[in-house]
């Protein structure tokens, strides 16, 4: 599952996320996010945990059929719980290790299944998965200065660095999750404060290399300058779809990761970002329009992407992401995704194209500073030979119902998060869900939620 994530998946709290980011929804430098217990003052050291609890419930709705991986219509309720440990150690000036501790359980509606865009990212795909405290990322950080000027850098679970080079080279090796670093939105990208579905916190049609939690072992390089910044990451892919366990043979399955982004001020005084994405992965992944052959020539009784010998298929595809402040206190971001659709979807969810737009906002105008706020519109889409595949009875590892009357997936979803005293955050969320797993005969469904985060 992604802390920040399940990621899955392993997403990052705002408190998390890279300096260069809008700080339009997030407290000021000078006003740092309140916690319960005082963080160690050193920069040398860094301890710190959260807890984020989320219970949703959903009414019955209309569905005439189900399937293998339907979304069960009679009304239910689920909880999930995602408890994180942070450390870090910086050696140097220029270097650093980081290694934080996961503790996950509870369960999601369906147990995750009948959505692309699943409503709980704090959820784990897989819940036969082991509930004892495991290791969700373990990774060395090092700086390379490029230049003697240096700016302020806010210190967060990833990088302890109170500042940093304007101009430098950042290399990271280790466990983590791609998400912690690539495609990040200052107003929708963390489960812990913001929206909570899948397809909203990450582009749904980035299949980014994970394992069933939504980490990877890999190795980042990135080059930050004043204005813009350049990453790119080589990472391990997970040996079956949506797979626990990692393939360490790179000459048969491996992922590559690049990002651009590019800072400016479109609005006078409003410093917005564009991102730029674009990956490829290679795996032991089944082609769509052969499963629909196999089953058509008899030789499978339905459509089966993982009824294949060995090889190694190559999955790629593109997004765009954009933040844009208005004032101090409301911004507007949005995403686009594509990839190619002929490969299954492998390590993340099942979306071959998304598109989203949204709004954020913090209560400085209501005199709540700490408060958030957001509304967010997200379509989900597949490609035709995926679509055929679900409605010729094949399943993937999230959707199938046995058949498919096609429409576009369709999520709205709003948000408030107070915060009560010190470092406690309960939270309310409801989503709009049309078309279930791009099935015109199910749904909609609404799933209001509610959400207590607690930051140590």
């Amino acid at each position: 599952m992604l802390s920040g994530s399940p990621a899955a998946w392993a997403q990052t709290s705002q408190s998390q996320q890279a300096p260069s980011a809008s700080a339009a929804d997030t407290p000021p430098a000078e006003d740092p996010l309140p916690v319960m217990f005082p963080h160690p003052e050193t920069d040398r050291l860094w301890i710190s945990g959260q807890a984020n609890f989320i219970s949703q419930w959903h009414p019955a709705f209309r569905s005439p059929y189900q399937g293998p991986n339907s979304l069960t219509p009679e009304a239910q309720d689920a909880s999930s719980r995602v408890l994180t440990l942070y450390t870090g150690f910086r050696i140097s000036r220029t270097a650093e290790v980081l290694c934080d501790v996961q503790e996950t359980g509870g369960h999601g509606i369906g147990e995750a299944l009948g959505l692309a865009g699943f409503t709980n990212l704090d959820v784990v795909r897989n819940p036969l998965l082991s509930k004892a405290p495991y290791i969700a990322r373990l990774m060395w950080h090092q700086i390379i200065p490029l230049t003697h000027a240096k700016a302020a850098s806010e210190r967060t679970p990833l990088s302890l660095f109170s500042e940093l080079p304007e101009r430098r080279l950042e290399i990271r090796f280790g466990k983590f999750s791609l998400v912690d670093f690539f495609d990040l939105n200052t107003y929708g990208t963390d489960s812990n404060f913001q929206f909570m579905n899948w397809a909203v916190d990450n582009n749904g049609a980035y299949d980014y290399a994970a394992d069933t939690r939504g980490y990877t072992f890999a190795a980042m390089l990135e080059y930050h300058d004043r204005r813009w910044a350049v990453r790119f990451a080589e990472a391990l892919m997970p040996k079956v779809a949506n797979g626990i366990h990692l393939d360490a043979d790179m000459s048969r399955a491996h992922s590559e990761n690049f990002e651009f982004e590019v800072h400016g001020s479109v609005i006078r005084g409003q410093e917005g970002i564009a991102r730029f994405l674009t990956f490829v992965n290679r795996a032991n992944m089944g082609d769509y329009r052969q499963a629909i052959n196999n089953f058509l020539a008899g030789r499978t009784p339905t459509p089966d992407i993982t009824a294949h010998p060995h090889q190694t298929t190559q999955k790629y595809g593109f997004g765009v992401n954009f933040e844009q402040p208005l004032n101090g206190w409301l911004g507007v971001f949005g995403r686009w995704g594509w990839n190619e659709g002929r490969h299954e979807s492998f390590a993340y969810t099942e979306v071959d194209e998304t598109a989203e737009i949204g709004a954020g906002f913090n209560g400085k105008r209501w005199r709540r500073k700490f408060d958030r706020a957001g509304l967010v519109f997200v379509s989900n889409g597949i490609s035709r030979d995926h679509q055929q595949y679900l409605a010729l009875g094949g399943s993937g590892f999230l959707l199938g119902d046995g058949r498919l009357n096609y429409s576009r997936e369709n999520i709205v979803e709003t948000y408030y998060t107070v915060h009560l005293w010190k470092g406690v955050y309960p939270a309310f969320g409801l989503q709009h869900i049309n078309n279930l797993g791009y099935n015109r005969d199910r749904g909609p469904v609404v799933v209001p939620t509610l959400r207590l985060h607690v930051e140590f």
